[in-house]
């Protein structure tokens, strides 16, 4: 059955000589697997394999089939353009990492409308931003947990305590299974959760902090997640940033 979908896209791989799968997240179904071509047969084609970037946000008609885990796109559109993010270096370096990690982040999910808002108006916000959105993945991240459940719990915050990272929670002393931040640690977990969009420009962090902070999200992550692999695109994400 011919469906009209917007999605943003997330990963594209190799499946044959001809034909690439796009791992596309939509607001209806969640994240869908596409079939498409490898290359654009002629100029009058319907499906142009170049519009299928990381966070690009598309419109398709595919042929929806119940019992089938790859759906072919008919037609495919750009549905809502971008200026910068495709061709702007450091914007590039985050999409890659963001739509790879989403990849192996919502395999499990279905549709979700408040989901796919904010991976939609993030993705915008990134696009229109002119400058000091270096630390945009950082607040991507820990505000993507509020969708999962495993938001950190911020209430029992006080000067001195530990995050335990296994309960996402913040505790007086050290907890016995050993997977928590240090009191420093902690209060950066703290000015994290503090940060949105518009005022993470404030808070200055150095590369190595910077790293830091994403290497302690992503341990928190496979921890909620147990299945979640290493992630190709992390390395080249902070040799950008270096």
């Amino acid at each position: 059955m011919l469906q009209k979908l917007h999605g943003v896209v997330l990963y594209v791989v190799k499946y044959s000589d001809k034909s690439n799968i796009a791992h596309i997240y939509t607001e209806q179904d969640g994240q869908v697997s596409f079939l498409i071509p490898a290359v654009r047969r002629s100029r009058k084609s319907a499906v142009n394999p170049v519009l299928f970037r990381p966070f690009s946000l598309v419109e398709i008609e595919a042929d929806i089939r119940l019992k089938s885990g790859l759906h072919p796109i008919r037609e495919a559109r750009i549905w809502y353009p971008l200026d910068s993010l495709p061709y702007h270096p450091y914007k590039m370096g985050i999409s890659m990492f963001l739509a790879e990690f989403l990849y192996r982040t919502l395999q499990e999910e279905d549709g979700n409308a408040s989901l796919f808002a904010y991976l939609v108006n993030s993705i915008r916000w990134l696009d229109a931003c002119g400058r000091d959105f270096s630390n945009f993945h950082l607040v991507f991240l820990l505000r993507l947990t509020r969708f999962l459940g495993f938001y950190p719990n911020l209430d029992d915050y006080v000067s001195g305590c530990c995050f335990d990272l296994l309960n996402a929670c913040f505790v007086d002393g050290t907890p016995s299974h050993g997977l928590f931040l240090s009191a420093e640690e902690s209060s950066r977990i703290i000015n994290l959760m503090r940060m949105n969009y518009e005022t993470m420009r404030l808070f200055v962090m150095s590369r190595n902090e910077r790293n830091r902070c994403l290497d302690v999200i992503v341990a928190y992550y496979r921890l909620h997640l147990p299945a979640f692999p290493e992630l190709k695109s992390l390395s080249v994400l902070k040799e950008l940033y270096g």
